[in-house]
């Protein structure tokens, strides 16, 4: 009965935001504007500095960033693949595993903030998690920018574009001028919010409307559909109630803020690459999509889904992928 009540009152919450966000929009004079009257946004571009950005593209996939030269930013975000690396956890310098499941690049200057949860405030602070972490490029500023300094390629573009300071600063700006580069524009669902009607199909729009009538779309909303709240995993149901050990990752956004309240709290990811970037959450234990739909259905909204309105659901998410150069595996 206490689980049937919370799932009535959170479907009721996602309902009721769903009711905000419209009304949020109603002074829209024309109702033939769908995009004014959505929960989900189109992606826009960001406006970059091109040239800072090529450099960035450079030290995104530069492996001296790493203490033995042999791990870049691209070794764990492929970018052809989706910006993730496919694997449950990501392998770094002298094949030492990571503890979590690495998230896509791509969209990522849109999130909250960075990590699962949610430790760095801008991606210019997320560059400092990899490059001194142990199981990742292993590292230091010192070391790294003495590696580039004695390259004439980087010392040209640095005086050009920083007035010739390589410094912690600058090399954290370049990636991160790149990384706001990374945005998936123009997808079929962007195109159906635009007013295209036949941009998807029945059974696509079937899948949408599921995901705002299942409440799906309380968490996962926005330009970035999801990436800009954090929530518990495990609201109507113990996650973590199968698990031998609950390890210290697990605790998620309680690892930073201290507050028990934020137990096992996690940044909600996109879900505008999430057809692309299997396995999925951050301990990866769900490897297809379907099942981690239905995981979310039992876990965060106290109901269970049918193959029928997952097979819907996945039809809708596979509208979400939009188009940047990097990416050219998209489904």
């Amino acid at each position: 009965m206490y689980t049937n009540m919370l799932s009535m009152l959170l479907r009721s919450f996602s309902l009721l935001i769903i009711g905000c966000l419209t009304l949020s929009y109603a002074w829209a004079e024309s109702s033939s504007d769908k995009l004014l009257q959505e929960p989900i946004r189109p992606l826009e571009a960001l406006v970059v500095n091109a040239e800072k950005a090529a450099l960035g593209d450079l030290l995104f996939h530069e492996e001296r960033l790493s203490v033995d030269n042999s791990i870049s930013c691209a070794h764990c975000h492929i970018l052809a693949e989706g910006g993730a690396d496919g694997l449950p956890v990501s392998v770094g310098v002298n094949g030492v595993k990571g503890g979590m499941n690495s998230p896509t690049v791509f969209n990522a200057a849109l999130n909250i903030a960075q990590f699962w949860d949610g430790r760095a405030k801008t991606l210019e602070d997320q560059i400092d998690g990899p490059l001194h972490a142990s199981a990742e490029m292993a590292s230091s500023w010192p070391d790294v920018i003495k590696k580039l300094s004695a390259d004439q390629v980087y010392n040209s573009a640095f005086k050009k574009l920083y007035k010739g300071e390589i410094s912690e600063r600058t090399i954290k700006h370049a990636i991160a001028e790149f990384e706001r580069s990374l945005i998936t524009v123009d997808s079929r669902f962007d195109q159906y919010l635009r007013g295209d009607e036949s941009a998807i199909n029945d059974e696509e729009k079937k899948g949408y409307s599921l995901f705002k009538e299942f409440g799906c779309v309380a968490c996962h909303q926005g330009e970035n559909v999801g990436g800009n709240l954090f929530q518990t995993l495990g609201i109507m149901d113990d996650y973590f109630a199968t698990y031998e050990e609950i390890k210290k990752h697990d605790y998620g956004r309680f690892n930073v803020t201290g507050d028990i309240m934020d137990k096992h709290k996690f940044k909600v990811p996109s879900l505008r690459l999430v057809t692309l970037t299997a396995p999925y959450f951050h301990d990866a234990k769900i490897t297809k999509l379907e099942d981690a739909v239905r995981t979310m259905g039992k876990y965060q909204l106290g109901m269970i889904i049918s193959d029928a309105d997952i097979a819907s659901i996945i039809a809708f998410l596979k509208t979400l992928p939009g188009k940047h150069p990097s990416l050219d595996k998209v489904q």
